[in-house]
């Protein structure tokens, strides 16, 4: 009877022993996979296909901006395991105009009030102005799913076309990105048409251009090809400074 009552506290002992080292095991936390650093983090490591212009897509920034806060010149060359600052910079201007304020020993006099003699008007609202660019349709076919920002979003449109379809150049322009490193994007290619305006072509077949063409409108680029859900579509955008902009908006009625 002793004997069996031994082997119990025993046993019970070494279950509680193993418990506190797996506690402390996961009290110490396992490091993060690489492949999410950059993804939550301030910064991205560059993998191998991947351009400026690519990253600044995959993120919803300005290229310009992402090459300036990383002191990147033109021609905005990167390299695969180079790490890429996402931010920083509102923090550092912050910082900057704190210390600015505090050398300033004596505080500006208070402007005075403006009177008016009658109510002023509000500001007119800013009305929007389409890019003065050409833009054409990549290809003919119905819009099966709208430009949104809110609810189910879609940062472009896209455009029902049968798998092989030639995809046409919306606008002239250099690719800047040609290949399959964003996820959700498929073969993608991207066009630069000037220092504010860059144009997306996604879910291809195949591609027909390399990075560093130059294109004319209505060359075609790539072939439309079919989603996982075998959809046959294109996925159109269109981004000003690296913000997404209704492709609608910005191509002829039809």
């Amino acid at each position: 009877m002793n004997a069996k009552l031994g082997l119990g506290l025993g046993l019970r002992l070494g279950i509680l022993l193993a418990l506190l080292v797996l506690q402390g095991c996961q009290m110490g936390g396992a490091p993060a996979p690489v492949g999410n650093i950059g993804e939550r983090g301030n910064s991205h490591q560059v993998q191998k296909g991947e351009t400026l212009y690519s990253i600044a897509w995959r993120y919803g920034l300005d290229y310009q901006h992402l090459a300036r806060i990383n002191r990147i010149r033109k021609p905005y060359t990167i390299y695969q395991g180079q790490r890429i600052r996402l931010s920083g910079v509102a923090s550092r201007l912050k910082s900057d105009q704190r210390s600015k304020s505090q050398s300033v020993s004596k505080a500006p006099a208070a402007k005075p009030k403006t009177v008016y003699s009658s109510k002023p008007t509000a500001p007119p609202k800013a009305v929007y102005t389409a890019s003065k660019l050409n833009w054409r349709w990549p290809v003919t076919g119905q819009v099966l799913s709208q430009f949104s920002l809110k609810g189910a979003v879609n940062k472009g449109i896209d455009i029902a076309a049968r798998v092989g379809t030639e995809v046409k150049a919306a606008e002239a322009g250099r690719v800047v990105y040609a290949g399959g490193n964003l996820r959700g994007y498929g073969k993608l290619v991207i066009l630069k048409h000037d220092d504010a305006f860059l144009s997306a072509y996604g879910n291809n077949e195949s591609l027909l251009v390399k990075e560093g063409d130059q294109v004319s409108i209505g060359q075609a680029i790539a072939k439309v090809g079919a989603n996982d859900q075998k959809v046959e579509m294109l996925h159109f955008e269109i981004r000003k400074q690296g913000q997404p902009q209704d492709p609608l908006r910005h191509l002829p009625k039809r």
